[in-house]
């Protein structure tokens, strides 16, 4: 059973200028984990945090870092909740997630699926 779809796109030019301007910003919005990455691929990851709060229905409080989106051995994206995302899921029946990332030219979009 589906709980909940996001999807979400990132300027990822716009983004990388945010990064630049306010140095404290990817500490807020990655773990450490996610900071290491190129900055289409933290746009990239970005868009996938907004896509999981949408699937959750956008509820309050939910924090940047306890979502972390990371890759399988394979390549492909996965997502690890802990802390409020984790507890709003739980909340909802949500029993695993479904992550798809692209980026291309200057855009970047993730869609994350909420299983139930």
């Amino acid at each position: 059973m589906i709980v909940g779809v996001g999807i979400d796109v990132v300027d990822v030019g716009r983004f990388e200028r945010a990064l630049r301007r306010t140095p404290g910003l990817a500490t807020r919005l990655f773990t450490e984990a996610e900071r290491g990455r190129s900055p289409r691929s933290l746009a990239a990851r970005f868009a996938a945090k907004e896509a999981l709060a949408k699937a959750l229905g956008a509820p309050p409080g939910l924090r940047w870092l306890d979502a972390e989106i990371r890759s399988d051995s394979g390549g492909r994206p996965t997502l690890e909740t802990r802390g409020t995302v984790a507890s709003v899921a739980e909340r909802l029946g949500v029993r695993g997630w479904h992550v798809s990332l692209s980026h291309d030219g200057d855009v970047a979009v993730a869609v994350v699926v909420a299983e139930g």
